[in-house]
């Protein structure tokens, strides 16, 4: 399956319905921290209604923690600093898509180690809503794949 990483998560909000979107899905939810709010943050179980047992969550101390449990094969920076667009890819079955914190995104040392997707905006923007990003990157990969375990195949 997929998995979806996020690198020090700040809005309970965003990772609440990321926790719903991997549930439906079927993807892995990977949580890297320091985050931005207690897991235990009323926001993040409202967003995630009752979706958090049936989703596969997996916290991290920090980034060579989760390099080091999860052991990664291919590796998504997605970064409104890149230029290569998300729907040009071709992804595989467990592929990986790390994501940054809503206000300043992934370092650059990060950046650097991965190959980099980003989505297509209009000149003036500068950045969706993570939760959106991810849920947009996740369904093009998940129908790439042929919608592996969904019901309306």
């Amino acid at each position: 399956m997929l998995n979806l990483v996020l690198f020090e998560p700040e809005i309970p909000n965003n990772t609440g319905s990321l926790i719903r979107l991997s549930a439906n899905m079927g993807a892995s939810l990977h949580l890297i921290k320091p985050f931005g709010f207690e897991i235990t943050d009323k926001r993040l179980r409202r967003a995630g209604l009752d979706y958090k047992e049936l989703a596969k969550v997996t916290e991290y101390e920090n980034f060579e923690d989760y390099l080091d449990r999860a052991k990664p094969g291919r590796i998504f920076a997605v970064s409104s600093k890149v230029k290569q667009n998300y729907a040009e890819v071709e992804y595989q079955e467990g592929d990986s898509f790390l994501f940054g914190p809503e206000t300043r995104g992934l370092p650059q040392e990060v950046l650097d180690q991965y190959p980099g997707i980003t989505l297509p905006m209009q000149a003036e923007s500068r950045s969706l809503n993570l939760s959106n990003c991810v849920s947009i990157v996740a369904y093009e990969a998940w129908r790439q794949i042929g919608f592996i375990g969904s019901k309306s195949v």
